[in-house]
C-alpha cells in the first residue's frame, strides 16, 4: 500500500511539473497515462500496480 501510495504522489508531481512546462513529449504523455490508470482503478491498474512493485522489487535488491 505504501508503494502505491508514493508511486501515486510521485506521478501527480512528475504530471504537474509537466503540464506546468508546456513540453509535454511522449514520456510525459506516458507518465500521463500511468496517473490515469492509477486514479481511475481500471481492469489494467492491477496489472500496471504489479508490474510497477516488480520493478521496485528489483531495483531494491540490486546492491550497489
Amino acid at each position: 500500500m505504501a508503494i502505491s501510495i508514493s508511486v501515486v504522489l510521485l506521478l501527480v508531481i512528475l504530471t504537474v511539473i509537466f503540464l506546468r512546462s508546456g513540453k509535454l513529449k511522449f514520456s510525459h504523455a506516458l507518465v500521463c497515462a500511468l496517473l490515469g490508470f492509477y486514479l481511475a482503478g481500471s481492469s489494467l491498474a492491477p496489472d500496471i500496480h504489479n508490474g510497477l512493485a516488480g520493478a521496485a522489487d528489483m531495483v531494491s535488491s540490486v546492491r550497489p
